[in-house]
């Protein structure tokens, strides 16, 4: 089911109360959603797919619109139903006729819906929507979910009741860097369709998109977030949602890829946008974007490239790095691999057996481990058990952090430790 319309009619507020959910960012400027925006639902035990598409202007010949109408005929060849929606409060425009005719031609259910209709009284500015040309016609207001029920009745009629999707055990990864990195290119390049809208423009990507891929059997749910940019220089609405989504998305993820454009070098934003990432506990791939048009200036080699990376990213001693061109392709076959072995790194839990073998192989100078407990994983976390004072030296930590590597892998993720001492106390701590 997919929701259609032209620019801020409600769209993303109408696919928030549906799907239960803030999964589209909602603001009162105009053009905020861009790329299509995929949701679960359930009414009256009837699941569905529900998409939010970009605000359409079918006449509109400027870059970001043609690609925003473009995303949208995506989505609408594959709908069931169609809902579309026009604004109550004001009169019908050119726009709302141009898409009304392009929706009628493609030969689908299509319910309008008139949004803004909060009252009783309000209800009969819903009648003048008739001329449009389609026959089922509801007055809701989405932001109040009034009117809701009875379009869902008629757009679900015929769906299967009783079927519960199961929930997807696939690797979820977000792809977060500041903006015009290649982030989205990467998403299209990843899943073999356009699935983001690219542009030169910075801030093209507003919303998280997401989309799934199968690959050697593992189902990869990659999700392309907003552009992060410096705290005050975000300035729009969206933008600063933008960030919050984006930072919210690295929490949910269980990999992230962080890109660098390579063409730039490192910068301090990138770190900034690294620690989001490390101190979210998230396993981490270093995605060096942008790499062919290094080399074909004759520019850095790999090594001196990375050695850059090593010394701006010291915390993130543990993550692999990834030198790519998500436009040429070249290096993303190496990418699903990788990002499965870090995936089953944070995942990986260590018996108490393996962990007392791994303890007695341990040298401490100033103080004794009697034993280690792994507690959680995505990231690993440990608790360990000493003869004395609740903390562990900071050289301590890292020795028993690397030992902890060097036996048991834990590519590509923090590691966490709680150190206990004999008589109860604790202090939790994070790999730095």
């Amino acid at each position: 089911m997919v929701i259609v319309g032209r620019p801020n009619v409600g769209k993303s507020t109408l696919f928030n109360r549906i799907t239960g959910q803030r999964r589209a960012i909602v603001g009162d400027e105009p053009g905020i959603t861009r790329d299509r925006i995929h949701g679960t639902a359930e009414h009256d035990g009837r699941r569905f797919e529900l998409i939010d598409t970009g605000g359409i202007v079918v006449a509109d010949q400027e870059y970001i619109p043609a690609q925003i109408l473009r995303q949208a005929e995506v989505a609408l060849r594959e709908a069931a139903h169609i809902i579309f929606l026009v604004d109550g409060r004001s009169e019908i425009t050119g726009s709302d006729r141009d898409l009304a005719q392009m929706l009628k031609k493609l030969g689908k259910p299509v319910s309008l819906a008139v949004n803004k209709i909060d009252t009783a009284k309000s209800a009969d500015l819903a009648h003048g929507f008739y001329e449009l040309g389609i026959a089922d016609v509801f007055p809701l207001s989405a932001e109040h979910g009034t009117g809701v029920d009875a379009l869902l009745d008629r757009v679900t009629e015929g769906f299967p009741e009783g079927e519960q999707a199961a929930p997807s055990e696939g690797i979820k990864v977000a792809i977060i860097g500041r903006p015009n990195v290649g982030k989205s290119t990467l998403l299209n390049a990843l899943t073999g369709q356009e699935r983001a809208i690219v542009s030169p423009v910075a801030g093209t990507t507003r919303d998280a998109v997401d989309e799934s891929v199968i690959r050697d059997g593992t189902e990869y749910i990659f999700i392309d977030t907003a552009g992060i940019r410096r705290k005050g220089k975000t300035h729009l609405m969206a933008e600063k949602l933008s960030v919050v989504m984006a930072r919210r998305n690295i929490r949910m993820a269980h990999v992230v890829l962080l890109v660098l454009d390579a063409t730039e070098g490192v910068v301090g934003l990138d770190t900034t946008i690294a620690g989001y990432a490390h101190e979210g506990g998230r396993a981490l791939i270093l995605c060096v974007n942008k790499w062919d048009e290094v080399k074909g200036q004759g520019g850095q080699k790999k090594s001196e490239f990375e050695r850059q990376i090593r010394d701006s990213f010291k915390f993130l001693d543990y993550a692999p790095v990834v030198f790519l061109s998500a436009k040429s392709g070249a290096g993303l076959p190496k990418l699903f691999p990788l990002i499965r072995e870090v995936y089953e790194s944070a995942s990986r839990r260590i018996s108490t057996g393996e962990l007392n073998r791994f303890v007695e192989q341990l040298r401490f100078e100033e103080r004794k481990i009697y034993y280690i407990t792994q507690h959680s994983i995505r990231p690993p976390a440990f608790a360990v058990f000493t003869d004395k004072g609740p903390q562990l030296h900071f050289s301590h930590e890292r020795y028993l952090i690397n030992q902890l590597r060097r036996r048991f892998g834990f590519q590509g993720t923090p590691i966490l430790l709680q150190t206990r001492s004999k008589g109860g106390g604790r202090s939790p701590r994070r790999e730095r």
